[in-house]
C-alpha cells in the first residue's frame, strides 16, 4: 500500500460536503419515489381519467418535465457536495422553496391541509441541508 504524494493533492482542493452530498442522495431518492409511487399513484390516473387527449399529452409533458428537473437538481447538487458555487446553490434553492410554497399553498387552498401532498418537506428541507453543507465547506 502506497501514501498518497502530498503534492498530487492540489491545494485549491475543496473538502467534499457531506450534508450537501446528502441532499444529493435524497434528491435521488425523490426521483425514484417520484418515477415509482408518483407514477402509478398521480400520473397514470390523470391519463386513465376523461380529460381531453390534448390536456392528457400536456399532462404527461408536465409530469416528466419534472422528472427531468428532479434529476437535473440531483446532479447539480452533487457538484455542490464536490465544489461549492452560491450561484448554482441560490438557484437550486430558491427553485426548491418555490416548488415547496406550491406544495404548501395548494395544499391549504384546494384541500384544508399541506398533509396530504407532503413533497414540500423535501422542498423545503434540501435548500436549508445544502446551505448547512457549503458553510461548513467555505470554513
Amino acid at each position: 500500500m502506497s501514501i498518497p504524494n502530498e503534492s498530487a493533492i492540489p491545494p485549491n482542493a475543496q473538502p467534499l460536503s457531506h450534508a450537501t452530498l446528502t441532499a444529493a442522495g435524497l434528491m435521488g431518492l425523490t426521483v425514484f419515489i417520484h418515477v415509482l409511487m408518483g407514477g402509478p399513484e398521480v400520473h397514470d390516473p390523470m391519463l386513465a381519467s376523461t380529460l381531453p387527449i390534448g390536456l392528457k399529452a400536456f399532462a404527461s409533458i408536465l409530469w416528466h418535465a419534472v422528472t427531468v428537473v428532479l434529476v437535473v437538481f440531483t446532479f447539480a447538487l452533487y457538484s455542490l457536495a464536490r465544489k461549492p458555487n452560491w450561484q448554482l446553490e441560490a438557484t437550486l434553492g430558491a427553485i426548491q422553496l418555490g416548488f415547496a410554497a406550491l406544495f404548501i399553498g395548494y395544499g391549504v387552498i384546494r384541500l384544508g391541509t399541506i398533509w396530504p401532498m407532503p413533497q414540500w418537506i423535501i422542498f423545503a428541507g434540501l435548500p436549508l441541508l445544502t446551505r448547512i453543507g457549503q458553510r461548513r465547506a467555505a470554513h
